[in-house]
């Protein structure tokens, strides 16, 4: 069948399977030559696609069991993080950290360990894992923790299903005195001022930034920034105060069909930026909106990706070290203004300190992390190996779950030392290299 991923590039035929539960899982582990492991789809680029056999976990959707005093859920690594919000934000739980994204498997998002507006409070979202059953080559099925198997724990987490295949995840939840966000929004007039709101509300919890990154001069970097924090019951609206984690759904919308390739273009990106821009009132804003609006506006759209056209797009993410971003960011937007390929859907964030361990080679570091989505055309990967020599240059690295043709040499010195760490564990996880995926060989991580 013809597979692919959420940026519809590269597309590729293979075999998708999806077993029914954990012991079938485990005997086509064991069967399996060559493989990946795949959640929802979500991931941007080939990072879950093999052109042999893709083993999907989107069957292995228990949920196990639930502690309602230390808020420890036990679930199947197919368990969606939209049906985790739908069983538990009715009864004052939330996810410690989430992706812009819902629809996320628990082992996805693992496997990516994803992060969120919170990366400054609550790092990652492996962090938040007390332990996974994980299956490898060389072990079969192992328990791993931060304490038990802490080297597997640690390189699974951000390792993009090249250790092995997750079959099951206890996941630490939060309590949430309701399901809206008391959000502070701040219109900034260029990268020096919505730096300058980073810091300055950095107390809050939830923190990110839209910026426009086809203005240059003056405006180079304008954007407008949101923060936000769980709003108490009493801050609630009067109408939803009787049921303050029950906040109204968004009305759905769904693109039909594959846009022309001609629709996004310098000229619509440019116009579309202005409008969201001027849109928004000066100054500082305050309002209460429900989970829903604040985490996943996109969710709202489904097949948004087909905006893109049949070409597809690819996601350019990358983070800076904070001694380095005010000098390397400025030089990153100048060179995407110039270049006429901005993206109309480009989102800042303020990384806190990231948990370093042997063999993790999850993608935050401390600094400011830009993601831009771009549309597949002749032009675009000339400009993305510019950009990745200016990253390199700030110390910065990519994410992985993002990419879809970085080279091995731009992975290499963005992830060394701790890649070597990583590599020697796989090897021993994985003497034959069974796990691989069209990235890992891309990237020189298998053969």
């Amino acid at each position: 069948m013809k597979l692919t991923s959420w940026g519809k590039y590269p597309r590729i035929e293979t075999a998708l399977e999806s077993p029914a539960d954990t012991a079938r899982a485990v005997a086509r582990l064991e069967k399996a030559e060559t493989l990946i492991g795949r959640g929802l789809g979500r991931s941007y680029g080939d990072s879950a696609l093999n052109n042999k056999l893709v083993l999907s976990s989107l069957r292995l959707d228990f949920m196990e069991s639930f502690d309602e005093e230390t808020g420890v859920l036990v679930a199947g690594a197919g368990v969606s993080l939209a049906e985790i919000l739908d069983a538990f934000v009715p009864r004052g739980w939330f996810l410690p950290v989430t992706p812009g994204t819902k629809f996320v498997s628990l082992g996805g998002a693992i496997a990516s360990d994803v992060h969120g507006k919170d990366h400054h409070v609550a790092a990652t979202f492996s962090r938040h894992v007390a332990w996974l059953d994980l299956w490898t080559p060389a072990t079969g099925p192992i328990h791993c923790s931060d304490t038990e198997n802490a080297d597997i724990f640690h390189a699974t987490a951000g390792g993009h299903g090249l250790t092995g295949f997750i079959l099951k995840v206890a996941l630490k939840l939060k309590k949430i005195p309701s399901g809206f966000i008391r959000q502070e929004m701040v219109k900034a007039d260029n990268l020096e001022a919505i730096m300058d709101s980073f810091e300055r509300y950095a107390a809050l919890p939830f923190t990110v930034a839209w910026i426009d990154c086809l203005q240059a001069g003056k405006g180079l970097g304008r954007s407008i920034f949101m923060g936000g924090s769980f709003a108490e019951k009493d801050e609630l609206p009067a109408r939803y105060r009787a049921r303050p984690h029950q906040p109204p759904a968004p009305r759905a919308l769904a693109v039909p069909f594959d846009f022309p390739s001609f629709v996004l273009n310098n000229w619509s990106v440019r116009a579309f930026n202005a409008l969201y821009y001027g849109r928004a009132p000066k100054g500082l804003s305050k309002s209460v909106i429900s989970y829903h609006s604040f985490f996943y506006p996109l969710d709202a759209i489904h097949n948004w990706n087909r905006i893109y056209g049949r070409r597809g797009f690819t996601q350019y993410q990358f983070v800076l070290p904070k001694e380095t971003s005010a000098d390397g960011l400025p030089k990153i937007l100048k060179a995407i203004a110039e270049s006429g390929q901005g993206s109309f859907l480009a989102v800042l964030k303020l990384f806190g300190e990231q948990p370093v361990f042997d063999g993790n080679i999850s993608f935050p570091m401390r600094g400011y992390t830009l993601a831009l989505d771009f549309p597949i055309t002749r032009k675009l990967f000339p400009l993305l190996d510019r950009l990745d020599s200016m990253v390199l240059e700030c110390g910065g690295r990519h994410y992985l779950t993002k990419d879809s043709r970085m080279s091995g040499e731009v992975f290499k010195r963005g992830y060394s030392p701790a890649l070597d760490d990583f590599l020697a564990l796989k090897k021993r996880l994985d003497p034959e290299e069974r796990f691989v995926s069209l990235q890992s060989r891309r990237l020189r991580i298998t053969g």
